[in-house]
């Protein structure tokens, strides 16, 4: 989808999403997985279908306003989470069809998405503590 944009008094023609709205969608990504939510709960929960939600996720559709706000109240996030590329926790890249560029950043990788999913379907909390400590004890034997 070619998409026409302005930076600095010109318009260029780009292919794809913005990486802005790329960004905030992955943002919208992480925190309902860190939540435990599926993308059909956070749908009913702001109103949408699980589509809208997706699209809103790959950044294929932009998130307005009074949406991202209503995204920061169900997500229990401020609207500047979406944007903070500082944030210690940062949701990785949607995957393309292209090869990724390696990141720098442990929490910006698949597995830890994948990770934070997992955790967060554990129902018991005690069982949760137990994994926490089963990774310090791991890492605490790694040379």
């Amino acid at each position: 989808m070619a998409v026409s944009r302005k930076h600095g008094g010109r318009t260029t023609k780009l292919e794809g999403p913005d990486p802005i709205d790329v960004h905030v969608g992955s943002r919208v990504r992480l925190r309902r997985n860190m939540l435990g939510l599926s993308q059909e709960k956070l749908a009913d929960a702001i109103g949408l279908t699980f589509q809208q939600v997706q699209k809103y996720e790959r950044g294929t559709n932009r998130v307005g306003a009074s949406r991202l706000l209503e995204l920061s109240r169900v997500l229990d996030v401020p609207v500047s989470f979406f944007y903070d590329h500082t944030d210690p926790v940062r949701a990785p890249a949607i995957p393309s069809t292209t090869e990724p560029e390696p990141s720098s950043d442990p929490l910006n990788t698949p597995e830890t998405t994948i990770l934070i999913d997992h955790f967060y379907r554990i129902k018991d909390c005690v069982v949760r503590q137990r994994l926490i400590a089963l990774a310090r004890a791991l890492v605490a034997g790694t040379p």
